[in-house]
């Protein structure tokens, strides 16, 4: 079995597309690993050969696979009219039995010494389709499905094409810490993130007892499911009680949230800083609680070296909700386990609050000995 796999984004990337068609083939190549697969790089296509015994768990890679804009199994034929025509007939008649009855052809030449160029393809495609299946007509705007032609070192002929995830390969712009929470919006901002190329690793901060063992075990749930498009994922887990506590007992209490996201950005840029992580990654939205006003974002990076990146910024919950059940986080995510940033929330917590002062609050604290000890703790999981 064959399929061709489209690669996204890679031509506008100039004398550096070598280099990310590279790590997109290593990346499928750690998708498919213990698979019996060949993987053979073509300008502008990548083919994909493996066994029908294995086709489930290749397409499930392959749904999963950053960097791509579509696959499609497809047959690879000799370079004759004869053949192609045949084969659109082929897939006519197997749409046909699908109950498919409209459809159009679509055809590319990038061989250019083939004598029929893409419009005669189309055309004459679909005379052949329409004479030998009755009931087939064709739609233009509106098919009920698409017969592709591919005219390149061989003849791909395919109709089965199905959307890939589009971005760019995970581990070509370096890696970010992600702070993972047991909510909907941090694993959404994980996977923006991988799409743009980063690779990713996560932090959870947990404080037992008052968080659960099911809260933990719901977040490692969400790393691995993260994990599946970013090629694994190393998650850190902090035990934070003790700077909680200390928070809860010595701070004013409309600062406490603030304060806390302020220890958690400094205990993760420590982390992140040890694994050489480029940036911190947050599920932060502008405004959607009260510790993601524009002067709270600013009181908690505020004290940060490393840049906080937030893709989820200017995006409004119901189309972060969509997103996180596109990537299939958000049954996971709902589950009713609170994580530590929910514990000892303020009735009234502050809205606007000053970054000289949440410095000098953050300073007094005197949390430094306390985040050593939690990193000196902490537990890491492969994900």
């Amino acid at each position: 079995m064959i399929w061709l796999l489209k690669p996204a984004e890679l031509s506008l990337k100039g004398g550096n597309r070598k280099l990310f068609e590279l790590a997109l083939k290593r990346n499928l190549q750690t998708a498919l690993a213990g698979c019996n697969v060949q993987i053979t790089m073509r300008t502008g296509r990548i083919f994909l050969h493996g066994t029908e015994m294995e086709q489930a768990v290749i397409e499930d890679a392959l749904r999963r696979l950053i960097g791509i804009s579509g696959w499609a199994q497809t047959r690879s034929l000799p370079k004759t009219i004869e053949e192609v025509l045949a084969a659109c007939v082929d897939e006519g008649k197997k749409l046909h039995a699908q109950g498919i009855t409209s459809f159009k052809i679509e055809a590319r030449r990038t061989d250019k010494s083939f004598p029929h160029d893409s419009y005669a393809l189309r055309c004459m495609g679909g005379q052949a389709v329409l004479d030998a299946v009755p009931g087939m007509i064709v739609n233009i705007h509106n098919p009920g499905a698409v017969i592709r032609i591919e005219i390149r070192e061989k003849a791909y002929i395919y109709s089965d094409a199905q959307k890939g995830l589009g971005g760019l390969p995970v581990g070509t712009a370096g890696r970010g810490l992600l702070l993972l929470s047991g909510g909907i919006d941090s694993p959404v901002a994980g996977f923006l993130m991988a799409s743009r190329g980063m690779g990713i690793d996560a932090v959870h901060f947990h404080a037992y007892p008052y968080t659960s063992e099911e809260a933990k075990q719901k977040t490692i749930r969400l790393a691995q499911i993260l994990g599946s498009y970013c090629m694994g994922i190393r998650l850190y887990i902090v035990g934070f009680t003790k700077v909680q506590m200390r928070i809860k007992e010595s701070a004013p209490l409309p600062w406490s949230t603030i304060l806390l996201r302020m220890a958690m950005m400094d205990c993760a840029e420590k982390i992140a800083r040890k694994i050489k992580c480029k940036c911190i990654i947050t599920g932060e939205s502008l405004s959607q609680v009260a510790s993601q006003t524009i002067e709270n974002l600013t009181c908690t990076q505020n004290r940060m070296i490393l840049p906080v990146l937030r893709p989820l910024i200017g995006m409004d919950k119901d189309s972060i909700i969509k997103k996180a059940e596109q990537i299939d986080t958000y049954k996971t995510s709902i589950e009713p386990f609170e994580d530590c940033c929910v514990l000892f929330n303020p009735p009234h917590p502050i809205l606007h609050g000053d970054p000289s002062e949440a410095n000098r609050l953050y300073e007094a604290l005197e949390l430094e000995q306390l985040i050593e000890e939690a990193l000196r703790d902490c537990e890491i999981i492969k994900c």
